[in-house]
């Protein structure tokens, strides 16, 4: 199963993500090591919200990242919350559906 990790960025994440992006970018990279970080990112224009794709048979793998980051305990995220997400077109989808 798929589960998005969805951040709702501060207004200021632009200016002060760089003191913790080391920091959040280890973390990041160790996840997707564990086989449980699928990819990740912020959008763009305007820079409001990041998302972060994680697969595993519960939301645990995505919480425990949220409560981990940096970025979250310092406040660079001001709301976020792990969705299920049930992919079913694309070589990477949990449960695919293809047409009769």
């Amino acid at each position: 199963m798929h589960y998005l990790l969805i951040y709702h960025l501060s207004p200021d994440y632009l200016e002060r993500r760089g003191e913790f992006r080391n920091e959040h970018l280890a973390l990041a990279w160790k996840a997707h090591k564990n086989g449980d970080l699928v990819l990740g990112g912020a959008l763009q224009e305007p820079a409001d919200q990041a998302y972060l794709l994680f697969e595993g048979d519960s939301s645990e793998a995505a919480e425990k990242f949220a409560n981990a980051d940096p970025y979250v305990k310092n406040g660079l995220i001001i709301k976020w919350e792990v969705r299920p997400w049930m992919t079913v077109v694309g070589d990477m989808a949990a449960s695919p559906v293809l047409p009769e």
